[in-house]
């Protein structure tokens, strides 16, 4: 008795360090500010969220809150499957780099390798690696399914749809390896090509690799009318909460179904601190950017940077209600998740919250450059009057209105503004929100936009001259064949047009220059040939270079 009386106190001596480092990390304090982070968007009788905070392979911080089944008063639990949306494309890459082990691909092969079919047009490589880090060109498979006025959550399309559709596309957003552009279709390619080396099914192939991570309760799933239960269902909250029938059947960008106990021991696995059958270096290499890539943000279906002067990975997951986020901060070995299915909650905010509790964060703007650095020369209004763009057609419209300068952005209410000093303007009613107007070494004016919550960012003056333009020329009807949509333009007056598209829904076009027409979210450039427009060239959010040739 004696001897196991020593054995039990050098444990509890050895043990003490490592409690008292978690204790260091969570004190009652911040724990309690952990559950209010964790339950500020779980009202009574509400869907609600999972979330955990991993260290070291220990859950130092796991919450569940709300329900998973409103209709049938069902409570979140350890066996609650969320759909993870996005964040599964991390485990469609993961087993991308088994196959790479194996020896059965290579970074480098071109994708028509596979698929010959594809793409017959671009005679540039678009390889594996294209793929993973999403600058590949390739257009967006939910975004072309808009622009022909589908809404892709009210079908059932699976994989074989998705293909079909990338076959018709003859173009990319741009040459392969020269930019970085999201895009789903990377990964549903990903998956097909999963499938056709593997000689497997790509959920056969994967569910063995969460077998071997002792992920039992994760898999993609292909067929929404058999998705394995129990299921967090999501809901909207429009005065009332709304489920909806879920009916998509594509896989390998997202439609990942997983409950957050095997989520807490994939973030193990990551952190080195639990067994698993898959090679432990294939998992390092997954959490790391692509060797030799020039794009340093994106990797493995990761993204890197900082967070508050911390070097940290982390993704987003979002379809409808149902929406995911990890973050893992390497040089802490601390990662944190969380799944929701609630309209509600915003899980990339609340889960950069629990960082802020955690690493004794302060609020955003101490990290942000809130206001300009100091006050520039004088700019008159009638000098900043017009409009400003982003190179993605994100536009800032300046007007004068009964003495006063307004901002008009798309989709956003009209906001008066108020002169601060020489160069420096301000929301009347929000005085955080400023703008600063300089002018370039090249003599163009640009605005930079400053708030508490955001980086600046800067938009540049067009200088357009209409002298000769003759605005009834953009009236036609266009068609792109890659997607049998039309584009509907009629002149209204001014720089104003009235635009179908193939929703059928008319919306205004607002001509900002002689090459350039703006419509809701999509811009659209103007290329004349002498004096004819045979073809207009549209650019959406995750589309680009849409070529409408003009049918008449």
């Amino acid at each position: 008795m004696k001897s196991l009386s020593i054995v039990i106190t050098l444990f509890l001596l050895s043990a003490t360090p490592l409690l008292a480092q978690i204790t260091e990390v969570i004190s009652k304090e911040k724990l309690q500010e952990l559950e209010s982070i964790a339950t500020q968007d779980v009202p009574p009788n509400a869907p609600g969220i999972a979330t955990a905070i991993i260290k070291d392979g220990n859950v130092i911080f796991k919450k569940y809150s709300g329900f998973a089944d409103l209709e049938d008063s069902v409570e979140i639990g350890e066996n609650t499957r969320f759909n993870l949306a996005s964040n599964g494309k991390q485990f469609t890459a993961l087993a991308i780099l088994t196959l790479i082990e194996s020896g059965k691909l290579d970074l480098s092969d071109d994708l028509r390798k596979f698929f010959p079919d594809l793409f017959p047009k671009i005679k540039e490589e678009i390889t594996i690696q294209h793929l993973l880090n999403h600058t590949s060109g390739i257009r967006d498979c939910y975004d072309l399914w808009a622009l022909q006025g589908i809404t892709w959550w009210q079908q059932t399309y699976d994989n074989l749809d998705v293909f079909a559709l990338l076959q018709k596309q003859q173009d990319l957003n741009f040459s392969p390896g020269s930019k970085f552009l999201y895009s789903n279709s990377n990964y549903i390619l990903l998956a097909l090509i999963i499938e056709k080396l593997s000689g497997k099914s790509f959920v056969a192939y994967t569910n063995q690799m969460f077998q071997d991570l002792n992920m039992p309760n994760t898999s993609f799933e292909p067929d929404h009318t058999s998705i394995r239960g129990p299921i967090a269902y999501a809901y909207f909250n429009f005065d009332t909460w709304t489920g909806y029938n879920w009916m998509w059947n594509a896989v390998g960008d997202g439609n990942l179904f997983s409950t957050l106990e095997d989520q807490i021991q994939w973030e193990k696995v990551v952190q080195g601190k639990a067994i698993t059958r898959i090679n432990p270096e294939i998992i390092k290499k997954s959490q790391e950017v692509i060797p030799g890539s020039e794009f340093k943000n994106y990797g493995f279906a990761l993204e890197f940077g900082k967070y508050k002067g911390l070097d940290y990975s982390f993704h987003e997951g979002a379809t409808g209600a149902w929406k995911a986020t990890v973050l893992r901060f390497t040089d802490q070995n601390i990662s944190m998740v969380t799944l929701t299915n609630t309209g509600k909650s915003i899980p990339s905010m609340q889960t950069r919250q629990m960082a802020d509790v955690i690493f004794d964060l302060e609020e955003a703007q101490k990290y942000l450059v809130t206001k300009p650095e100091s006050v520039g020369e004088m700019v008159s209004e009638a000098e900043i009057e017009g409009t400003y763009l982003t190179e993605n057609d994100f536009t800032f419209q300046f007007e004068m209105r009964d003495g006063s300068l307004f901002l008009i952005r798309n989709g956003r209410n009209d906001v008066e503004l108020e002169r601060e000093a020489a160069n420096i303007f301000h929301q009347k009613y929000d005085p955080d929100f400023k703008q600063e107007f300089t002018y370039s070494k090249d003599g163009e004016l640009e605005v930079t936009a400053y708030y508490i919550n955001h980086a600046p960012y800067s938009l540049t003056k067009l200088n357009a001259d209409f002298r000769g333009f003759e605005f009834k020329s953009l009236e036609g009807i266009y068609l792109n064949t890659e997607t049998n949509t039309k584009l509907n333009i009629e002149y209204l007056k001014d720089q104003n047009y009235q635009i179908s598209l193939a929703d059928g829904d008319p919306r205004n076009g607002l001509l900002i220059s002689p090459s350039k027409l703006l419509v809701g979210n999509y811009g659209v450039e103007i290329r004349k040939i002498e004096s004819k427009i045979p073809a207009l060239y549209l650019n959406g959010d995750r589309i680009k270079n849409v070529k409408f040739v003009r049918v008449d």
